[in-house]
């Protein structure tokens, strides 16, 4: 019997978002032990969540048949101290994911247009589309931001304009220059969304808080994470930073209890887990320093990266991967963002990095 319900037609046309595949998945499609597989698609931290956090999560267990704190009260002051900032610049979602859909409550109404770059992450062409906006896509510089480009696509039905620095998934950064002249004119009544979910890989990252603050420029919102450097992917905490009058008018989108009991105990802890932090960024610079300079060896053009991920071109994007999927190795073809001859490579432990770069040559056939 056919479906008759009266389904929204924003969906029609709207893609599913292909996140990497599960270790599970692979091994039962080629039959290979689950714990043979190393998983460098998805941008996790190969060391693992915080320990401190781990410790957190297991006490936390014992009161799991409560509801969550539905303000994260000890996370919110937690993460204010942490970074010198009121709790009320501050809210949490369910991943940044969530954020990108709160501020699209927010915002984003049929004809609205959502300017982003040409190979922007995923998600931000999806919410737009969503909730019924028109997306102008703006052609990427070296596989980056045009910051110029962007503010001259800006048109009266703009809304929002989002930027990920450093960008997924391509890794590339655009110079802080850029970035305060954006900051500085784009203008008030349109929404400028700094995503920085990578921003603690960085040696000298922008530092955009004291703006945030300052309450000069009430449109401009922070959004980060810790799913990255504090290896929290699976508990879905994101966060939110930007003017109190604007984050007041996101919680009023926010779905009750959306952060878990759980998600709040470790998030808090992994703040102080500075030790893992660090060792996580080490571990990062000298894996990306390794991968780009055996792509370099194996001649293979790649995107220098300031992420914790890097892309590299190697032909057939989707025969490549799937070749390397059969050797245990699971990477991330880029078809979905129209580059079907790059791979994404998350950076794993010095062991998966070398699997993977075996793994690469043997697909290869070098």
């Amino acid at each position: 019997m056919a479906m008759e319900l009266p389904i929204n037609p924003a969906l029609a046309q709207l893609p599913v978002y292909q996140p990497g595949r599960p270790l599970e998945d692979v091994a039962r499609e080629f039959g290979l032990p689950v714990e043979s597989l190393i998983k460098l698609a998805s941008n996790e931290n190969p060391l693992g969540p915080s320990p401190m956090a781990m410790d957190a999560m297991r006490a936390a267990i014992a009161k799991s048949h409560l509801y969550p704190d539905g303000n994260a009260f000890l996370l919110k002051h937690k993460l204010s101290t942490h970074l010198d900032c009121p709790p009320e610049c501050l809210i949490f979602g369910n991943g940044s994911n969530e954020i990108i859909e709160l501020v699209a409550h927010a915002l984003i109404q049929p004809t609205d247009e959502v300017v982003v770059s040409e190979q922007c992450f995923a998600v931000y062409p999806i919410v737009t589309h969503l909730f019924g906006g028109s997306l102008v896509t703006v052609p990427a510089r070296k596989f980056g931001h045009d910051p110029d480009a962007m503010l001259k696509a800006i048109t009266a039905k703009t809304k929002i304009v989002f930027i990920a620095n450093p960008n997924n998934p391509t890794g590339t950064l655009v110079a802080a220059s850029e970035i305060l002249r954006l900051i500085e004119h784009v203008p008030r009544n349109v929404l400028l969304v700094m995503d920085e979910a990578y921003i603690e890989f960085l040696d000298d990252p922008l530092d955009l808080l004291p703006i945030v603050l300052s309450g000069s420029h009430p449109n401009l919102i922070l959004m980060r994470t810790f799913s990255k450097i504090y290896g929290l992917a699976g508990l879905r905490v994101g966060y939110g930073i930007g003017h109190p009058d604007f984050i007041a008018m996101l919680e009023k989108a926010r779905q009750p209890f959306n952060l878990n009991s759980i998600a709040q105990a470790a998030a808090t802890a992994a703040l102080d887990d500075v030790p893992h932090l660090e060792c996580t960024r080490e571990n990062n610079r000298i894996g990306l320093a390794f991968l780009q300079s055996e792509f370099a060896s194996l001649q293979l053009e790649y995107i220098p990266s300031y992420a914790n991920f890097v892309m590299v071109k190697i032909g057939d994007g989707v025969r490549v991967f799937q070749e390397m999927q059969r050797r245990g190795v699971i990477t991330r073809p880029m078809t979905a963002y129209h580059l079907p001859q790059w791979l994404r490579i998350t950076v794993g432990t010095a062991a998966e990095n070398n699997r993977c770069i075996a793994a690469l040559r043997s697909a290869l056939g070098k």
